[in-house]
């Protein structure tokens, strides 16, 4: 597990660097919700979230392409070359998302251009993780690929640690107003000092001595994508690494960390900033597992920790969650014991609650009550009635309305008085509008989280060595990108707009767990049967 000074320098420039690529990426995610306000203000508060969320995802779904382009340069022209555009374009486009003017002044041009600069992040994180963990694992020596390759695997949790840092750092120091007005800017304005560090850190490395040999030896693939995904023998384990590994790991990533973080601030209430406290010390606390556990699968093998992980994952995510809720709001938890909420609806009257483009108009009695209690964040179950939908609130009665049939001051009469009405009733059942910050059982919730993080140093501490170790050393970066990027780019991108999506539809705020849940199962069964094990394998192939 201990480095080497040359292996230290290796590590150290590959994983800082990517350190740096992670907090621009993760800057967006963190601060999706001020985001949503500036660039999606145009829509309703529960569409604009997730469209905000649909936008992170936006540079995740563009991340497979960006593995095709630049893994391609990495076996044509090398490692340390493509590591250096990946961290200019990255950086470069993170600082003029601080820059950006929102909706308010551009109008439409201003949610355009941002989604525009999140798919430059995505491609150039697509060419960097592949890039990363190939050149560490090439410099590793035999039998500790595993440990060596594992702190590639915690830059990605320690980028998140540093935006988290960072934003609360500047929330605290600005104050909540200016910090929503304009203070969210500044930690992407300060990923231009990251960038400067970054280069000049890649511009000391030296190329892979396994990538050097190749090239002098003139055995390069002169078409590494052809290579890579146009023959079978070779497309049929870039298959078998996104099905049987990558898919699951991304789901049980994003759950832990990304997930976990909204289902805070969103569903239990719990101020931003205490959310991101609670987040930063769960992932001190767990990322040494990292290490560990990519230490470990050098002496055991990678696919029984990365399947383990998607297993426990699976069997305890819905009773962990319910655990955070009683921890992070018990007012909230006791309120959905005692007093649930039942909406009583004709089906035929509810919509799908998604509105990416603001131009869908929810105005029946069952899609005006669904956004009500969607925006409030209240777990309830639907009922099938008839005529006018009806909101239960343990004995108390709140009649929604046809806001088709309304207009002008009537119907802002009456949606005053319907909200008045439900917050009312919300209230004396005891639904809390925010978490009660003294009620916090803050041991328990860092404990429930950091137990989400250790899942996911399981899963993701050994996947770098294994990867790499799938596939030959001429095509390599190009046929381990793909999957990855495939796995964690669309699998775990759009877990959090997906999830919040299916919550906001059934609202049952656990809901949106089946989506990791079903994903992490497939992969153990696709994994155990087809995955092969490879920690013993060479690299020199």
């Amino acid at each position: 597990m201990w480095l080497t000074g040359s292996q230290r320098k290796v590590v150290l420039a590959s994983s800082l660097g990517t350190v740096f690529e992670w907090y621009d990426f993760y800057l967006y995610g963190s601060l999706a919700t001020i985001i949503g306000r500036h660039f999606f203000s145009s829509l309703d508060p529960t569409s604009g979230f997730i469209v905000a969320l649909l936008t992170f995802a936006a540079g995740f779904i563009v991340r497979p392409f960006g593995a095709l382009v630049f893994g391609r340069l990495g076996d044509l022209v090398g490692r340390k070359h493509t590591f250096l555009v990946t961290i200019v374009l990255m950086g470069a486009s993170t600082f003029l998302v601080g820059v950006l003017p929102g909706y308010a002044t551009l109008g439409v041009a201003a949610p355009i251009l941002l989604i525009v600069l999140r798919l430059l992040q995505g491609l150039a994180l697509g060419g960097e993780y592949g890039g990363a963990a190939t050149f560490v694992a090439e410099h590793a020596p035999p039998g500790k690929r595993g440990a060596h390759t594992a702190w590639i695997q915690t830059t990605a949790t320690m980028g998140l640690l540093l935006s988290l840092m960072v934003i609360l750092g500047t929330r605290t120091a600005m104050g909540e107003e200016a910090f929503v007005a304009w203070g969210w800017r500044i930690p992407f304005l300060v990923s231009v000092l990251l960038l400067a560090a970054s280069v000049w850190i890649r511009m000391s490395m030296e190329e892979s001595p396994v990538f050097q040999q190749m090239k002098d030896e003139g055995r390069l693939s002169k078409a590494p994508l052809r290579e890579s995904f146009a023959r079978w023998s070779n497309l049929k384990i870039v298959l078998i690494a996104l099905f049987g590994l990558t898919a699951g790991q991304a789901v049980v990533w994003y759950t832990g960390q990304f997930y976990a973080l909204f289902f805070l601030t969103q569903a239990l209430k719990i101020d931003a900033a205490q959310a991101n406290l609670l987040i930063a010390v769960a992932l001190i606390l767990g990322t040494p597992f990292f290490i560990v556990f990519g230490a470990l699968s050098d002496r055991i093998g990678r696919k029984p920790i990365i399947l383990a992980g998607c297993l426990v994952a699976a069997l305890t995510y819905f009773p962990l969650f319910k655990a955070l809720t009683a921890a992070g709001n018990p007012q909230l938890a006791s309120a959905q014991q005692s007093a649930p909420v039942i909406l009583h609806a004709d089906p035929s009257q509810c919509s799908f609650q998604f509105n990416p483009t603001g131009a869908a108009k929810f105005t029946t009695s069952c899609d005006v009550a669904k956004q009500a209690l969607a925006n409030a964040s209240v777990n309830y179950a639907t009922v099938a009635g008839s005529g006018t939908a009806r909101i239960d609130v343990g004995g108390v009665h709140v009649d929604s309305y046809d806001a088709a049939r309304l207009s002008g001051t009537e119907l802002s009469a009456r949606e005053t008085s319907f909200k008045a009405g439900l917050a009312a009733a919300l209230k004396g059942a005891g639904y809390p509008e925010k978490a009660d910050p003294a009620r916090i059982n803050r041991p328990l919730v860092i404990a429930i989280l950091t137990l989400l993080v250790i899942y996911v140093t399981m899963v993701y501490g050994p996947i770098a060595a294994m990867l790499v170790e799938m596939f030959p050393t001429r095509i390599r970066y190009s046929s381990m990108s793909l999957p990855y990027h495939i796995g964690n780019g669309w699998f775990g991108g759009l877990l959090p707009p997906l999830a919040f999506a299916i919550v906001a539809q059934t609202g049952n705020i656990y809901s949106g767990l089946w989506y990791p849940v079903i994903v992490a199962s497939a992969t153990l069964v696709i994994g155990a049967l087809l995955v092969k094990e490879t920690h013993r394998r060479e690299l020199h192939h």
